[in-house]
């Protein structure tokens, strides 16, 4: 049972040394704040100490304790180091990752007041986001994703033995390419089972062991050749055309992979889908675990479980994390995501708490209505960032931060600064910045529109232009050889204006010389 500590008590460490026994205090205090007074549930935890090398090779690995090889990681692991080692960046106080149980890795370098810091952040603060939330809720699965990571990596293994590295590595070169394209982004009809996948993964290569018979190789096809084309409505009916999701669908249909290749764009496409709701909740996310560890480290200060030389150590962490340039600052490179999730949880605690007048007009059901932290909670469940910043920002936020809008039109010598602080300028202004978070303006729109099986098997993908942006030409033709690579045959990508479907530019790259194998 978990003690709880009083100030008569007395500090729970002195000083910037760190033992486990001291962690093992630290952490029985912080969840009973966490856990008794924050109303946060979250999954097991599981904390584990590495060195700055580890955190390195965690960095090149997408974050992932269990990761098939590949040489991305190798390189990216290669210029993090070389950054690091001539102090050109630092490194993470901790990684956290989305899995029952929590896996949290904070740094031997950390002082004592940094690890009870990342406890609080990331042990608590992330871990209850992730339970919680119902975006992860929706498309993670968490009790599974470490037992699926370990059959991967394992599987990945193994066709290197058989088939080959450079043979491997190409499928993985390809299905990285469009790995932000392999994810399904509307609900579905049940929650993402990774032990079922799994299981149904060896179910799938038990039956082919079985079956196999090698004499159906030597079957003369039939003459007359292929079936007749049908009419384009027929083909994308049966093919369930548009298809967003490009790994799914070159999993399924693409002629010629071979069984091996389309498991490995499966996994693929299930780690793809494991982060797609991090991207669309960073600002939410780090908010959480910021007000999270803000407010325990408060609380452990006036209890006198911390020292006031560990309360400046953290403050001075602290600022530094949440800290927000002004625009016309040499070190401004857009919205810091810690400073603005932590400015709207903390105000969202106060409209509930402590409204004014013009609190009760912009949020009559949440000013008022006591419980701060509750108010809290329930936003990190229901929203991601996009429709957070529509529900929760307010206008005393966007004058204390400072917020304005500037139109910038190529065609116009001037700038416009279009929107202040007015009504209708708080309105325009939280549109605006809430766009900046909705991820159909951040990522392109790729959809195949088209492909005759029965024909020249040309693909043909349709990219829905907004604003005017077209793809960059030379990354656009590296992922179509990537896309032909998969298919084997002829694909076009066509840039399709969003508003009036006018053709605006066309990308095409021809078949490959070989297969994938």
């Amino acid at each position: 049972m978990t003690a709880v500590i009083t100030r008569s008590e007395g500090p729970l460490y002195d000083g910037a040394d760190w033992d486990y026994d001291k962690i093992k205090r630290v952490y029985d205090a912080i969840e009973h704040i966490a856990q008794k007074e924050l109303g946060l549930d979250v999954y097991p935890n599981q904390i584990e100490v590495i060195t700055a090398e580890q955190m390195l090779d965690a960095y090149s690995s997408i974050g992932m304790p269990l990761m098939y090889k590949h040489w991305s990681f190798g390189k990216h692991f290669a210029r993090d180091e070389m950054l690091y080692r001539k102090g050109m960046r630092g490194l993470a106080y901790e990684i956290v990752i989305n899995s029952s149980p929590c896996i949290s890795y904070i740094m031997e370098e950390n002082t004592m007041t940094m690890q009870t810091l990342v406890i609080a952040h990331a042990a608590f603060g992330h871990n209850h986001f992730f339970k919680n939330n119902q975006l992860f809720q929706q498309w993670t699965d968490a009790h599974g994703i470490l037992d699926y990571l370990e059959f991967a990596k394992a599987y990945i293994s193994q066709c290197e033995e058989r088939y080959g590295l450079p043979a491997v590595e190409r499928v993985l070169d390809a299905a990285h390419a469009i790995m932000p394209q392999g994810v399904h982004k509307y609900p579905k009809k049940r929650p993402l089972d990774l032990m079922a996948e799994l299981k149904r993964n060896r179910d799938r290569q038990e039956y082919q062991e079985q079956t196999f018979n090698d004499l159906w190789r030597t079957v003369p096809r039939p003459a007359g050749g292929r079936q007749p084309s049908r009419t384009v409505s027929e083909r994308k009916k049966l093919l369930g055309l548009p298809e967003e999701n490009l790994l799914y669908f070159l999993e399924k249909k693409a002629p010629r992979l071979e069984h091996w290749q389309r498991e490995i764009l499966r996994i693929v496409r299930h780690i793809s889908q494991y982060f797609y709701p991090q991207k669309q909740t960073k600002l939410m996310n780090e908010g959480c675990a910021t007000f999270v560890h803000y407010t325990i480290m408060n609380r452990m200060f006036e209890r006198g479980m911390i020292t006031e030389g560990a309360m400046l150590e953290f403050l001075h962490s602290h600022t530094s994390v949440v800290f927000q340039p002004e625009f016309d600052d040499p070190r401004f490179s857009g919205i810091n995501p810690y400073a603005l999730g932590f400015a709207m949880m903390q105000d969202i605690q106060r409209i509930a708490e402590s409204p004014t007048e013009e609190d009760r007009q912009w949020f009559p059901d949440l000013a008022g209505s006591g419980d701060g932290i509750a108010a809290v909670r329930e936003a990190w469940a229901n929203y991601r960032d996009e429709s957070f910043v529509l529900q929760y920002l307010s206008p005393a936020l966007i004058r204390k931060l400072k917020l304005f809008s500037v139109r910038d039109d190529s065609e116009d010598p001037y700038l416009l600064v279009e929107n202040i602080h007015n009504e209708r300028g708080y309105r325009n202004l939280r549109r605006l910045l809430a766009r900046q978070y909705d991820l159909a303006y951040l990522e392109p729109d790729l959809q195949i529109v088209d492909v005759d099986l029965a024909g020249d098997r040309k693909l043909i993908l349709h990219h829905r232009v907004t604003n005017g942006v077209l793809l960059d030409e030379a990354d656009t033709k590296a992922v179509l050889r990537h896309i032909a690579n998969l298919w084997g045959y002829e694909v076009q990508l066509v840039e399709v204006s969003a508003v009036s479907d006018a053709i605006l530019k066309e990308h095409a790259v021809t078949a490959p010389t070989a297969m994938v194998a």
